[in-house]
C-alpha cells in the first residue's frame, strides 16, 4: 500500500455572498493517517470547520496560506469535494507551528485569516474584530432594518452577534435558527441597529439624544443588558423638565423602574415646566393618568388642566379628528375625572374650565353650585388639592447676631457658592430682614454656573425685626446637578441694619444630601462661608 501524503488539507466555506478560502495543511503523523483515512473518505467537510483528533505524544504542525483571489471554484464543488480529494490537494508553502495546546479533541488554535495588514497595523483582537463591523469581508448574514420604504442593509457576522447576545444565538444555532441569508428587523431604526452591532463587536457605545431611546428598545430586544444599563444612565443624565414626561412614559414601557423614580423627581419638583412641555403632549393616556393621580405634583390645578386639555387636542390629531370638544372629551376618557376642578379658584373655573367645552351642562351647573352655594353638591371631581412637595431648608450658619453697624446692604452682592452630592431642585434663598424693627426689603436672587445665568428672580419680603429667615422664591425650581458648583446671589435694598450669620460651616448634611460651601469672588458685601448673608439655601429632593 502506497504511504499517504504527510499533509491534509482544510478548507473553511464561509456562508454569504462573498466566499474566501482559507487553506490548512496538517502535518499528522502516518500512522494516524492509516487508521483514519478509510473512516473519514466519504465524509464531507463541514462547513464552518473540523474537529481533529490529535495524540497528547504527537506535536502538530499547520501551513497556513493566504487566499490573494477570490476562488472559482463552484460553491457545490468545493462543499462536496470528499476527503480523499482535498488530501490531494497541493501543500501549502509556509508551513507556521501551532502555538496553542494540544488536547485529545482541540480545534487549531492559529486559524485566523491571515491578511497580512491586520497584524501589524491592529496588534489587538478587539482591533480586529472591530474591523469586521458594518463589513461585507466575510460576512455570512445580512440583515434588512427599519420599516419598509426606509429600510437599510446591513451585513454582519453570526458568530459575534451570537456571543453577545442570546437572542442572535438561538436565532442563528438555536433549535429554531433562521436559514435565510437576509433577515427583516422592520420595528428597529437603522442606526440603533448600527449601535447595537457597533457595541457586540468592540465593546464602543455610542449614543446620542435623537437615537438613545431607539437604541436601548434594540437592547431590550435583543437582550444586551450592559448597553440598556449605558442607554438608562444616558437619559439620567439628560433628564429635564422638557423630556421628564417622554422619557416617564418611555421607562415605563421599557419597565425601567428607576428611570421613571428619576423622571418623576424631575416632574414632581419642575411641574410647571414639565406639564408645559411639547414632550407632555406626546405621552400616551395610561402615562397621562398616572400624572393626574400624582399627588405631590408641584403645580397650581390651573396649570394641570391647561396642560390636559392641550394633551386632549394633541390626542385628536394623532387620531385624525378635529379638536372639538366632544373629541376633546372623548380622547381624554376616564382622565377628565382625575382632575381636581374643586381645588381652582372661582375665577380660574369660570375662565378656564366652564368655557373648555369638555365639560357637561350639569358638571357646570354643579361645579358652579360647589363654589357658591351653602348647600354644595357632589361635584363629580376629586375635591382635594394636591399635597405637592414640602421644601427643604439647609442652614449653613450655626446662630445669627447683630452688632452695631453691621449688615449693610446699599445694593452691593452678597454670594456663596454650593455643591451638592446628589441632584436637587433649588427653589429660593433665606434671608435675613431688618434687626432694627419691621422693614420691607427689594431682593434680586440669581443663580449661575461657571458664569452662567441660570435664573434670575425679583421679590420682596417683611422684615418682622426677628432674627428669621425669609424665603424668596425662583419662578421655577432650577435643576441643580451633583457634585458641580453653583453661585447663589442676592442683591438687598431696604432696611440698612440686618442680622448675619456667623460660625458658618463648609459642609452640612440635610437628609440624604450633603452640601459643600466655599467662598465667591462676586460677593462684594462681605458674605463668605463663615458668616454673611444668605443664610439657607431653599430646595426639593
Amino acid at each position: 500500500m502506497p504511504i499517504a501524503p504527510p499533509a491534509a488539507e482544510r478548507v473553511l466555506l464561509h456562508h454569504g455572498r462573498i466566499m474566501k478560502v482559507v487553506t490548512f495543511l496538517l502535518l499528522l503523523p502516518e500512522t494516524l493517517k492509516k487508521s483514519r483515512k478509510a473512516a473519514r473518505r466519504s465524509v464531507r467537510l463541514p462547513v464552518c470547520f473540523d474537529i481533529v483528533t490529535l495524540s497528547l505524544k504527537k506535536k502538530m504542525a499547520a501551513d497556513l496560506r493566504p487566499v490573494r483571489e477570490k476562488p472559482t471554484v463552484p460553491k457545490r464543488d468545493a462543499a462536496t469535494r470528499t476527503l480523499s480529494e482535498r488530501e490531494n490537494a497541493p501543500a501549502a508553502r509556509t508551513p507556521v507551528a501551532a502555538t496553542g495546546p494540544t488536547t485529545e479533541t482541540n480545534n487549531i488554535n492559529n486559524n485566523n485569516v491571515d491578511v497580512p495588514s491586520w497584524p501589524t497595523a491592529h496588534p489587538t483582537l478587539r482591533e480586529r474584530n472591530a474591523l469586521m463591523f458594518n463589513n461585507e469581508h466575510m460576512a455570512d448574514v445580512h440583515f434588512i432594518v427599519g420599516p419598509p420604504g426606509a429600510s437599510e442593509k446591513v451585513p454582519a457576522h453570526k458568530y459575534v452577534l451570537a456571543v453577545g447576545s442570546s437572542v442572535f444565538c438561538a436565532m442563528f444555532y438555536g433549535d429554531l435558527a433562521e436559514e435565510g441569508l437576509e433577515i427583516h428587523i422592520p420595528d428597529v431604526e437603522p442606526a440603533a441597529f448600527l449601535i447595537l452591532l457597533k457595541y457586540l463587536y468592540s465593546d464602543e457605545i455610542e449614543l446620542e439624544a435623537d437615537t438613545v431611546l431607539a437604541t436601548l428598545y434594540a437592547a431590550k430586544k435583543y437582550l444586551v443588558g450592559s448597553l440598556a444599563r449605558a442607554c438608562v444612565s444616558f437619559l439620567e443624565t439628560g433628564l429635564e423638565a422638557r423630556n421628564a414626561c417622554v422619557l416617564l412614559w418611555q421607562s415605563r414601557l421599557f419597565e425601567e423602574p428607576d428611570l421613571a423614580e428619576r423622571c418623576w423627581e424631575v416632574i414632581d419638583a419642575q411641574a410647571e415646566l414639565a406639564l408645559l412641555s411639547e414632550g407632555f403632549c406626546a405621552i400616551d393616556r395610561a402615562t397621562l393618568e398616572s400624572v393626574l393621580l400624582r399627588e405631590t405634583l408641584n403645580a397650581k390645578e390651573a396649570s394641570v388642566l391647561r396642560a390636559a386639555l392641550a394633551w386632549a387636542e394633541a390626542e385628536c390629531g394623532r387620531r385624525g379628528l378635529s379638536p372639538s370638544a366632544r373629541n376633546r372629551r372623548s380622547a381624554l376618557g376616564a382622565a377628565l375625572h382625575l382632575l381636581r376642578l374643586p381645588a381652582l379658584s372661582l375665577q380660574e373655573f369660570a375662565d378656564d374650565a366652564a368655557q373648555s367645552g369638555v365639560l357637561t351642562l350639569e358638571e357646570t351647573r354643579d361645579l358652579f353650585l360647589w363654589f357658591t352655594a351653602a348647600d354644595k353638591p357632589a361635584p363629580g371631581f376629586p375635591v382635594a388639592p394636591r399635597a405637592g412637595l414640602r421644601p427643604r431648608r439647609c442652614r449653613r450658619f450655626q446662630s445669627a447676631a447683630r452688632r452695631g453697624n453691621q449688615w449693610r446692604y446699599r445694593g452691593r452682592c452678597d454670594s456663596i457658592q454650593f455643591a451638592a452630592d446628589r441632584r436637587v431642585f433649588l427653589a429660593g434663598l433665606g434671608l435675613y430682614g431688618s434687626s432694627g424693627g419691621r422693614a420691607e426689603y427689594g431682593v434680586r436672587i440669581e443663580l449661575k454656573r461657571q458664569g452662567q445665568v441660570l435664573a434670575q428672580s425679583r421679590g420682596s419680603f417683611v422684615s418682622d425685626g426677628s432674627s428669621a429667615t425669609f424665603p424668596v422664591w425662583f419662578e421655577h425650581p432650577v435643576q441643580v446637578e451633583a457634585d458641580a458648583f453653583y453661585t447663589a446671589s442676592a442683591v438687598l435694598e431696604g432696611g440698612e441694619l440686618s442680622y448675619f450669620g456667623q460660625e458658618g460651616m463648609t459642609e452640612v448634611q440635610c437628609g440624604k444630601v450633603t452640601f459643600q460651601f466655599q467662598c465667591s469672588s462676586d460677593s462684594t458685601n462681605g458674605t463668605g462661608v463663615q458668616g454673611g448673608q444668605i443664610p439657607e439655601l431653599v430646595f426639593y429632593a
